[in-house]
């Protein structure tokens, strides 16, 4: 069982209270799909879209930096 889980509908994280996901959870799910920035992108974005439903409050732009953006950055 992964503790770096989201809590919905915040979406804050159920181990360290960050917004998920949280550096912790970014890791594992990079290990996870064992490098393919696809799948991670995929599987990122679902989540991203399940996020925008339950938090209509927070502009698109800004779950899309927090979800998809840091997939940009070399790791």
């Amino acid at each position: 069982m992964n503790l770096h889980e989201p809590v919905r509908p915040a979406w804050r994280c159920a181990a360290c209270d960050e917004e998920w996901p949280c550096w912790h959870r970014r890791r594992e799910l990079t290990l996870a799909c064992q490098g393919s920035r696809v799948t991670l992108a995929l599987m990122l974005a679902e989540y991203f879209s399940e996020a925008a439903a339950d938090r209509p409050d927070i502009p698109a732009s800004v779950l899309y930096l927090r979800f998809l953006g840091w997939l940009r950055i070399p790791q």
